[in-house]
């Protein structure tokens, strides 16, 4: 088994969107059966990263390199987790 794959998300309390893409990346990995480790920034707890993201949340990046805003095409995940699993 590989390592996991890293993931940030940034978010916010209470945003749907954020949810969403929180349970697109769980399903696509599971489906997959590529490990993620997904750490979820909020946004709101940062002054800096408030000022840089503002609402563009969320806002994701797979393996460290920026791959979605605002929703997370399920096809284009899989690349992503393919790639960065091998």
């Amino acid at each position: 088994m590989s390592d996991p794959v890293p993931i940030v998300v940034y978010t916010r309390e209470g945003c749907t969107l954020c949810e969403d893409v929180e349970a697109t990346i769980r399903e696509v990995s599971e489906a997959e059966g590529i490990p993620v480790e997904m750490d979820l920034v909020d946004v709101d707890t940062d002054r800096e990263l408030l000022e840089e993201y503002g609402d563009r949340v969320p806002y994701v990046y797979v393996d460290g390199r920026p791959a979605f805003k605002f929703e997370v095409d399920p096809d284009r995940l899989r690349e992503k987790l393919h790639k960065a699993s091998t």
